[in-house]
């Protein structure tokens, strides 16, 4: 599975942003961009993508900034990526005559997309975030 950079840095806004989702604090571009090297131009556009599909709200001004529109136990990675790669298409056969060998590699790829699909479906920002934070508070056992 091949993830573009916008789909990576889309991912990691959207962290960024569950993370202030308790306090309802907007959160800058500036701050995003700088803590994880994204370009702030690139990720103007993306947050301008994610505000369009209602994951994202934001608030002009000296305070303002960008924050999540919904509670992050109900924002699923499928719902960002889908958002800026797309529905994935159906895997067809490149070669010239269909044969068992090829519509049986076809069918197999297919079948591993569409669990793709599915697992991204059932991974919520909120599970995210947890999984962040035990990589960074690990607990030792003596």
């Amino acid at each position: 599975m091949n993830i573009s950079a916008k789909t990576e840095y889309a991912c990691i806004a959207m962290l960024e942003l569950a993370c202030q989702y308790a306090g309802q604090k907007p959160v800058r571009i500036r701050s995003i961009a700088q803590r994880h090297g994204i370009p702030a131009r690139f990720l103007v556009q993306i947050l301008l993508q994610l505000k369009a599909a209602g994951l994202v709200q934001s608030t002009r001004g000296a305070a303002g900034g960008y924050r999540l529109a919904r509670d992050p136990a109900l924002v699923t990675l499928r719902d960002v990526t889908q958002i800026l790669d797309g529905q994935p298409a159906t895997i067809t056969s490149k070669a010239e005559h269909a044969t068992s060998i090829s519509t049986t590699l076809i069918d197999i790829f297919n079948h591993f997309r569409a669990q793709q699909t599915e697992m991204l479906q059932t991974i919520t920002l909120a599970e995210l975030m947890q999984r962040a934070e035990q990589e960074t508070n690990p607990m030792y056992y003596i």
